[in-house]
């Protein structure tokens, strides 16, 4: 099947082939697909398909650039949390649910996202996805309705894919790059709830086990070097692709921080002017948070409210993040110095999953220990490039 181009506009051809004449394990219901597209969409179902299997729970993913902005599982919304993610009053299946949260993880980068359900889209699912900015989606079915919606909206130009359940995936995978042809077994091992059976240091809860099994498979679909925060059942934050791991638990803990802060009442008491697009009253959200507005967004904030705010000030901001608690930490490499936990620890976490391995283990799990963290060794490291 040809594809609407690959990476790059100006990388004209593009297409989707079975391999040894079987057929492809996404079938395209609606919409062109690019490259990135089906790169998404691919590694967002095996994210979510994964997660369904190990919590038995509905689980949601929302995919930007290769990697998952967000995932969740259904797990009910606390009344701020709803107001937060706006879908206070709403009636939400538990699909929609997951999908909600996987979303409302880290908004600004779900701008834009493709979206992967690993069960049937229903219409309260396909009414949420109709007022939010997306390319696509991938679940395994779609009742009438809501496939209905959802071909109708970019002007018949949305995206929505089919996956297979039943598609099993053949024991090695190849890519060529420069000319080279690069071959290695699939990443076929699940994670799966013994792998926190060695927990090194502290006690872990069934929520905890929750939240650290289902961040172990975020990551194990999330481009490496990767950590990542969970709570409640999603996602809070992921920090990916970076070269460092302390950079990547340093920008997974700042979108923690301001997952959080979107609970915070001055954030929820923040009034826009009727006309306001969801997305604009997010996003502005977003940058009242981070509190660095330019001169220029000043004014457009100003112009969007109904009244005059202050600001959210430092004191206020760590006042608040100093309440984030009971968060899981993820890595998909062992953690090789206690930087790490030193900074996870001013976020809330109290949990943590990595392989172990590193020649300084014990300065980790010593640093654990000061701060009250539990820590588990899965022996099983999730690169994936």
């Amino acid at each position: 099947m040809r594809l609407k181009y690959g990476c790059n506009p100006h990388q004209a051809y593009a297409a989707i082939e079975g391999i040894e004449g079987a057929d492809p394990p996404l079938e395209v219901l609606n919409g062109t697909p690019s490259m990135i597209n089906l790169l998404d969409a691919l590694n967002a179902w095996q994210l979510v398909r994964e997660a369904r299997a190990a919590l038995d729970l509905p689980a949601a993913a929302s995919f930007k650039h290769v990697s998952p902005a967000g995932a969740a599982a259904a797990v009910d919304l606390p009344e701020d949390l709803a107001r937060a993610y706006e879908v206070a009053g709403r009636e939400l299946t538990p699909a929609a649910t997951a999908y909600v949260r996987a979303r409302g993880a880290d908004p600004k980068c779900s701008f834009g996202d493709f979206v992967a359900l690993s069960d049937p889209v229903d219409g309260a699912t396909a009414d949420f996805l109709k007022g939010v900015v997306s390319d696509g989606i991938v679940a395994p079915a779609y009742e009438h309705e809501a496939l209905k919606t959802l071909s109708a909206k970019k002007g018949g130009g949305f995206i929505v894919m089919r996956a297979d359940p039943d598609f099993r995936p053949p024991e090695r995978e190849a890519r060529e790059i420069f000319g080279a042809r690069l071959v290695q077994d699939r990443n076929a091992r699940a994670v799966v709830a013994s792998d926190l059976d060695d927990v090194v240091c502290g006690e872990l809860d069934a929520a905890a086990r929750r939240d650290l099994l289902l961040g172990l498979i975020a990551l194990k679909y999330t481009q490496s070097n990767s950590v990542g925060y969970a709570l409640d059942g999603q996602m809070i934050g992921i920090g990916a692709g970076q070269q460092s791991r302390v950079d990547c638990t340093k920008l997974a803990g700042s979108k923690a921080d301001v997952w959080h802060l979107q609970r915070h009442p001055k954030v929820l008491g923040l009034r826009f002017s009727r006309g306001t697009k969801r997305q604009d009253r997010i996003n502005w959200r977003v940058r009242y948070i981070e509190g660095d507005l330019t001169a220029g967004e000043q004014a457009e904030l100003r112009e969007v409210l109904e009244q005059p705010v202050e600001p959210l000030t430092p004191d206020e901001k760590v006042e608040w993040i100093s309440r984030l608690d009971g968060v899981s930490l993820v890595s998909d490499g062992f953690i090789p110095f206690r930087d790490n936990i030193d900074h996870a620890a001013r976020h809330g976490v109290r949990f943590v999953a990595q392989p172990g391995g590193s020649t300084r283990d014990a300065d980790i799990e010593a640093a654990c220990r000061e701060y009250g963290i539990a820590m588990v060794h899965t022996g099983l490291r999730l690169f994936h490039h």
